[in-house]
C-alpha cells in the first residue's frame, strides 16, 4: 500500500484488536489462590522492610520477628470460632464472647521458636508442641529429627510457625506429620510464614490444598541454593547470630 492510499475493507468488517502477550509469572498464578493470604497492612510492610535489611542486628531482628508474628497471628485467627460467655461488667450483666476453639502452635525448630511468644500473647491458653525439621543442603529435602506431639490430637486449629516458606518441603512434611497424628477434619491446619516463595506455596497447594497460608510477603522465587529472593537470608542464623548466608 502506498502512502496516502485508503484501505478498502468489506462491509461489516471488524478490525482485529492488537494482541498483547503478557508473560504470566508463577507469583501471578499463585497469588490468585483462595488459600493464600498475603498481608497488606502498612505496619506489616514497614516491619518487613526492617527485617529484610542486612544491617538489622540479631536483637532487633528477633524483636521484629515477634512483632510480625503477632500481626500475622491476628490475621490468621480472623475466622476462629467463638462461643458466648456470660459476664458482669461494672454496669450490668451481659453476654460476651470467648475463643471457642482449642489452638495448637507448632513451631518448626529452630527458626520457628522466635514466633511462639507473640502467638502466646494472642492466645495464652494455646498448646505448644515442637517439631524439628532440617533441610538437607544437598537434596533440599526436609529431614525430621525431633517430634514432641502428644499421642492424639487435642486441638481444633493447628498453626504451623516457620519464618520462611521456601521449597515447601518442610511445610508439607510438617502437615503430613500432623495429618497422620490426627489433625484432620474437623481440625484445621494453617501455615504462618513471614516470607513465602511461589515454589513453596505451589508445593503446599499441590500436596495439601485444604491448608491456608498466611504470610507477610510473596517474594520472586528461589535461587540455585534454595534461598528466597530477595528474601532476608537465613532466618535462623539471623535470629541467633550464628552466621551463614545473609
Amino acid at each position: 500500500m502506498r502512502e496516502g492510499e485508503e484501505v478498502v475493507r468489506p462491509a461489516g468488517h471488524r478490525p482485529t484488536p492488537p494482541r498483547y502477550h503478557r508473560r504470566v509469572t508463577v507469583p501471578d498464578k499463585i497469588a490468585q489462590s483462595e488459600t493464600l493470604h498475603v498481608s497488606t497492612h502498612p505496619a506489616v510492610l514497614h516491619k518487613l522492610g526492617v527485617l529484610r535489611d542486612e544491617a538489622t542486628e540479631p536483637k532487633k531482628f528477633r524483636e521484629v520477628v515477634r512483632e510480625l508474628s503477632w500481626l500475622l497471628g491476628y490475621e490468621a485467627l480472623q475466622d476462629a470460632k467463638t462461643r458466648p460467655l456470660e459476664i458482669t461488667t461494672p454496669m450490668e450483666p451481659m453476654v460476651a464472647s470467648e475463643l471457642g476453639e482449642r489452638i495448637g502452635l507448632i513451631p518448626i525448630l529452630r527458626a520457628g521458636l522466635g514466633m511462639v511468644d507473640a502467638m502466646l500473647e494472642l492466645m495464652p491458653t494455646a498448646q505448644v508442641w515442637h517439631l524439628g525439621l532440617f533441610r538437607d543442603e544437598r537434596t533440599l529435602r526436609p529431614v525430621e529429627y525431633y517430634n514432641k506431639l502428644p499421642d492424639s490430637a487435642t486441638v481444633d486449629l493447628c498453626l504451623i510457625l516457620d519464618p520462611m516458606l521456601a521449597t515447601g518441603g518442610s511445610a508439607t512434611a510438617a502437615i503430613d506429620v500432623l495429618k497422620r497424628w490426627g489433625a484432620v477434619m474437623p481440625v484445621r491446619i494453617k501455615l504462618v510464614n513471614l516470607i513465602a516463595a511461589p515454589e513453596g506455596v505451589a508445593a503446599v497447594h499441590a500436596a495439601h490444598p485444604d491448608v491456608h497460608i498466611h504470610t507477610a510477603a510473596l517474594d520472586r522465587g528461589l535461587n540455585e541454593k534454595g534461598y528466597i529472593m530477595p528474601g532476608l537470608g537465613d532466618a535462623g542464623y539471623r535470629q541467633f547470630g550464628t552466621g551463614g548466608q545473609g
